[in-house]
């Protein structure tokens, strides 16, 4: 493991502590997609299938594989159950039908085996790159958000863009290049661009995030 790669499942690991310290404390989802934490869950389960034919690469790689899917579904309890009064579904509008369908289509033609194990990786990578996409949406229908929201949804882009460095040098110390997992990873960090510009000139000016008019 590279040091990309340590600092992009640092962030992700990060991301995840964060939304869920913005639930507990303040006891609220609010500006919370839920159909976004859904597909997140779809993407984990889909992606770690292999836990259970007992492939081992590493206590650190099954820790977090485990790690990842407990606590996707654990924020789809809290926001489902335990503070379900405090998300608003009039606002969380987006059809995740329309990336779900698509991502299925291009898991069955782009895959690098055609198994079911690993249609369903290629499935968790197409939509990984596109799942923040519930939750862009629903702050550009409220055109703000508070702090700690932006800080989650910061770390969670800035994972995956920690991931090309990552994958630049392993495609020059070793040699192997994933076209699927690069060319998503791509699509994934444009579409926060226009968060982080937003992110970075004003929030972490100490200004509270509001998108232009």
């Amino acid at each position: 493991m590279n040091i990309f790669r340590l600092l992009g499942d640092l962030s992700h690991l990060a991301s995840i502590f964060i939304l869920l310290h913005k639930i507990h404390t303040s006891r609220s989802c609010r500006g919370i997609s839920f159909k976004t934490q859904a597909l997140y869950v779809a993407v984990f389960c889909a992606r770690y299938l292999d836990l259970f034919t007992f492939d081992f690469v590493s206590f650190y790689n099954v820790l977090m594989k485990i790690f990842f899917i407990g606590s996707s579904a654990y924020t789809l309890y809290l926001m489902r159950i335990r503070f379900r009064p405090t998300h608003d579904p009039s606002i969380d509008t987006f059809r995740v039908e329309y990336l779900l369908g698509p991502c299925a289509l291009l898991a069955l033609i782009f895959n690098y085996k055609f198994t079911l194990l690993e249609i369903l990786w290629s499935f968790s990578i197409y939509l990984e790159s596109i799942a923040i996409l519930p939750q862009l949406f629903m702050l550009q229908r409220t055109g703000e958000a508070e702090t700690i929201t932006t800080h989650y949804i910061a770390a969670l882009g800035a994972y995956r863009a920690l991931y090309i460095p990552n994958w630049i040098y392993r495609y020059w110390s070793e040699g192997n290049v994933d076209p699927i997992a690069v060319i998503a990873g791509i699509v994934q960090t444009g579409i926060y661009l226009d968060f982080f510009y937003v992110y970075f000139t004003k929030v972490m000016q100490g200004q509270k995030f509001e998108l232009p008019a």
